[in-house]
């Protein structure tokens, strides 16, 4: 998926995640010395703490193909102020100071575990909607059955119209281009039916006018809950407040199935045994079915590349993150989702 060198520059909010700023510079080490990112990385964070968090932990030798610098940013936007009033009032924090970076062009991507709805607005404010979208939109990754693939919006706007479900299949196609390398992605639509005339009002537009733009991507129809993990779609559009449900649902479920097969495991000796025996198993599918994996929610249809992680991610999520942030950039997939929303917006007017 990636592409050889590729010149990306990443501004990271360290100060903003329930961990802190320790856990992104393990997360920035992780980035560089296991999966090999190449990047030139700004740690945007309170100077001297994150000059003394690197002396203890100072990279390897032969992670030369790698920059990190400093970017200091003296004041921290809380996991419970309020958007707006913590942008006005706190802009040498380290949130607004990233996207500066971004808006500037000093930085190609940011990548940020701090409050949600600040980063949106510091997003859609100062590097301003895509021409033609009129509301950007968070896509995240899910673990499937087959491969995994792309739910948005989950969270970005619990209320949304049939044209901004229309352009999440155009922000969702180009995601899972990029970031999972699918060159022409399946889309589906989630309702509570199959069949035509199945679902809300809005929901019937939305799939009338995926199905008119069929060709600009590649529609393949209605889904329900229970397909959303089959792997037979490669992106699930919805709204925001049903996107964000499930997200967050599934990934409680997981865990929970997890912890009630440790707990059944360790209940006597011979399950103790069987434990030990398949413990290979075990760590793959932990492995497979955690969101660390493809940690980090892409705010899509701005002028620019920002990824939102969980704010208590650690450091194997915030690694790849980084990650995925540098093929973004590589895809150069902004100016793709340009020329189809600019289609897209033309035919549907036109229905």
């Amino acid at each position: 998926m990636q592409e050889d060198h590729v010149s990306c520059t990443i501004a990271v909010d360290t100060m903003g995640s329930d961990k802190g700023p320790s856990e992104f510079v393990r997360g920035l080490i992780y980035a560089i010395e296991d999966l090999e990112l190449d990047c030139h990385i700004i740690l945007v964070g309170k100077k001297r703490l994150l000059e003394r968090l690197l002396a203890v932990r100072p990279l390897k030798k032969n992670s030369a193909s790698a920059v990190v610098t400093l970017h200091d940013a003296p004041e921290v936007i809380g996991m419970d102020e309020k958007p707006i009033q913590a942008l006005k009032g706190k802009k040498n924090a380290s949130m607004p100071q990233a996207v500066e970076l971004l808006r500037e062009g000093s930085a190609d991507a940011v990548v940020s575990c701090g409050n949600t709805g600040a980063l949106m607005a510091a997003g859609t404010l100062r590097l301003r909607p895509l021409e033609g979208i009129e509301r950007p939109a968070l896509a995240t990754i899910i673990p499937t059955k087959k491969e995994p693939c792309v739910l948005i919006d989950v969270g970005a706007n619990p209320e949304s119209s049939p044209k901004h479900l229309v352009h999440n299949a155009v922000l969702g196609s180009h995601y899972a281009s990029a970031a999972l390398g699918i060159k022409k992605p399946r889309i589906g639509l989630l309702t509570i039916g199959t069949e035509d005339g199945k679902g809300t009002t809005r929901v019937n537009e939305t799939h009338k006018w995926l199905k008119e733009i069929d060709g600009i991507i590649h529609y393949t129809g209605l889904i329900e809950g229970f397909q959303v993990f089959n792997g037979d779609v490669d992106v699930i559009v919805c709204d925001g407040f049903m996107g964000n449900i499930l997200l967050k649902s599934s990934e409680a479920l997981f865990s929970f199935i997890g912890n009630t097969i440790k707990e059944e495991l360790v209940r006597n000796p011979k399950r103790m045994i069987g434990a030990a025996l398949s413990k290979e198993a075990f760590r793959d599918m932990r492995t497979r079915l955690s969101p660390d994996q493809h940690a980090g929610a892409p705010l899509l249809g701005i002028k620019g590349n920002i990824l939102k992680s969980h704010g208590s991610s650690n450091y194997i999520a915030i690694g790849n993150a980084l990650r995925i942030a540098r093929e973004l950039v590589a895809h150069d997939m902004i100016d793709g989702i340009r020329a189809d929303i600019v289609t897209v917006n033309t035919r549907i007017e036109n229905l």
